[in-house]
């Protein structure tokens, strides 16, 4: 779950995983509009930079290599001052935060600041590095970034722990999907660097190790294991006649045959010579995955795919299991919606999209929902290749939130705020399309304007408010977004870009998390419920 717990701020010792309040330091600190801010314990920092953050994409308010650097300094900090929290993160980020670059990362600065400090005790390094790698080309990733960031000379337990991961993740078909000439370093060339021996219950990995080893550096005589069924059905096809080849795939089993050579759909266009049409389409789709048939929804609307095929398509993305399955963040749903307007997909992605939701709560009572939508917001995507902000994100959350809850006030802000209009489980998507862009971040402008003795708040943000004068009118403060909020109600903050500055403590009734999945969600039930938040890893 994506939860920043609050930490003591009476504690000198190393902080409990549970009871986390913001850690306040003798100096004013300001939010990056002015408004008033609040520092941030280091793991709380580390924690909402970690679940926000993709490496070297610049925010609205830092640069790639800011937040990169600040990344990097926190992980090596609390790599020596708390090792088993900081491991236990990195692995969390990459299993269940379904994140890639940030426990890569991260591992590799963990390692670095532990063998420069000569630090000893807590977790080896070498388990470290193979928590965080789970997908077979992460070996050659990290192995790039640390001979990228710290030089060709790789430490014993980097290597070790990258051996470690590659008996797990190199088989047969991983080498196909992965083992291509656009990574940095092959599968080759980490077995090289790592020199890992097969898995002692995996005899078949010594003749794979070869192959791997042969595609890479002698291509002319590499020829796969000929116990190898996968690999020797594709090199069949690979070696077919190119006139006979679009037969083998639209033919009489030809969707059977791709899937037993274990062919792409990114490989297919290239066999062919030429794009992939409906037909070849239809003979692929069968083996491709959830994630990937989300991608391609528009590529089967621009090919002509039938309706037949979409409608098989339809059920596997809409399927409950298969959503769980895929680990798919809820934002991917509304950017396949976008990518792809055509009706035929509008039913299956809003029941994917509710299935991805499965931990929102039913909130009980009268809740205000506030989403914040200031430029900041709609500056930052995700990643350089996506077209979804943190706005959408918010819209998302924030909308998920109201049409599940017993009774709810959903609320837009920026300089100015308003009430967004939905009905009551109503579909998310079509509620998402009601928001707007506001412009500045009057935080607690907005909740002095919407509060009206709700049960609890709920502010889905990126924190960086403005200066709100009238604050000072009542309680003395410029502008804190907790202020119009009475003891004893909760006010909770979905901080989802990981900047510095908080714009507000947490404490009693006050709690921060972040993230971009729902999981965190779940926390708020945990919490009236009268249990303290842990730190997701710890256990609850």
């Amino acid at each position: 779950m994506l939860v920043a717990p609050h930490v003591s701020a009476a504690a000198a010792r190393p902080l409990p995983p549970a009871l986390l309040h913001h850690r306040l330091s003798g100096q004013e600190v300001r939010t990056y509009e002015g408004g008033p801010g609040f520092t941030r314990e280091p793991r709380e920092e580390l924690f909402l930079l970690a679940v926000a953050d993709f490496a070297g994409q610049a925010t609205y308010y830092e640069s790639g290599e800011e937040r990169d650097s600040r990344y990097v300094r926190l992980v090596g900090r609390l790599a020596v001052e708390d090792p088993d929290w900081t491991a236990g993160l990195l692995r969390w980020l990459r299993a269940e935060g379904n994140l890639r670059t940030a426990p890569l990362v991260g591992a590799a600065a963990f390692v670095r600041a532990r063998l420069e400090a000569g630090a000893c005790g807590g977790p080896s390094n070498r388990s470290v590095i193979d928590s965080v790698l789970q997908r077979a080309d992460e070996p050659g990733e990290l192995l790039a970034y640390w001979m990228s960031a710290y030089g060709r000379r790789v430490p014993q337990p980097v290597r070790r722990g990258i051996a470690d991961a590659v008996r797990r993740l190199y088989t047969s078909r991983s080498l196909l999907k992965y083992d291509t000439a656009s990574k940095d370093l092959r599968f080759g060339d980490v077995l090289n660097l790592v020199h890992a021996a097969p898995a002692p219950d995996k005899p078949w990995q010594g003749e794979l190790f070869r192959y791997a080893l042969d595609r890479r550096h002698h291509p002319e005589r590499a020829v796969p294991p000929a116990s190898d069924r996968l690999l020797t059905a594709h090199q069949q096809l690979v070696d077919s006649p190119a006139g006979e080849r679009r037969a083998l795939a639209t033919g009489p089993g030809g969707a059977e045959r791709l899937a037993a050579a274990g062919m792409t759909w990114e490989a297919l266009a290239g066999w062919l010579g030429g794009p992939l049409d409906a037909p070849v389409w239809e003979a692929v789709i069968p083996a491709m995955g959830p994630m990937t048939l989300l991608r391609n929804l528009r590529n089967f609307d621009r090919a002509g795919v039938s309706d037949e095929a979409a409608a098989r398509v339809a059920a596997r993305l809409s399927d409950e299991a298969e959503v769980a399955r895929s680990r798919q963040f809820p934002f991917r749903y509304l950017a396949a919606r976008r990518h792809a307007p055509a009706e035929r997909w509008a039913g299956a992605l809003e029941r994917a999209l509710h299935h991805s939701l499965a931990h929102v709560p039913a909130l009980p009572g009268r809740s205000l929902i506030l989403v914040d939508r200031s430029d900041s917001m709609f500056f930052d995507t995700f990643s350089e290749r996506s077209e979804l902000t943190r706005a959408d994100a918010a819209a998302v959350f924030g909308a998920a939130l109201a049409v599940r809850a017993e009774h709810a006030d959903l609320v837009e802000f920026g300089w100015s705020s308003a009430e967004v209009p939905f009905g009551r489980g109503e579909g998310v998507l079509d509620v998402v399309k009601r928001f707007h862009r506001l412009g500045g971040t009057h935080t607690t402008k907005a909740v002095r304007t919407h509060y009206r003795e709700h049960d609890r708040v709920l502010i889905v943000t990126d924190e960086q408010s403005a200066p709100d004068v009238t604050g000072r009118r009542s309680g003395g403060r410029d502008g804190v977004p907790s202020d119009p909020v009475p003891a004893g109600i909760p006010v909770y903050t979905w901080n989802l870009a990981g900047y510095r500055p908080a714009h507000g403590p947490t404490g009693p009734d006050r709690h921060t998390f972040g993230g971009l999945t729902d999981a965190a969600f779940r926390m708020v039930g945990l919490i009236e419920a009268g249990r303290e938040a842990a730190w997701p890893w710890c256990g609850e």
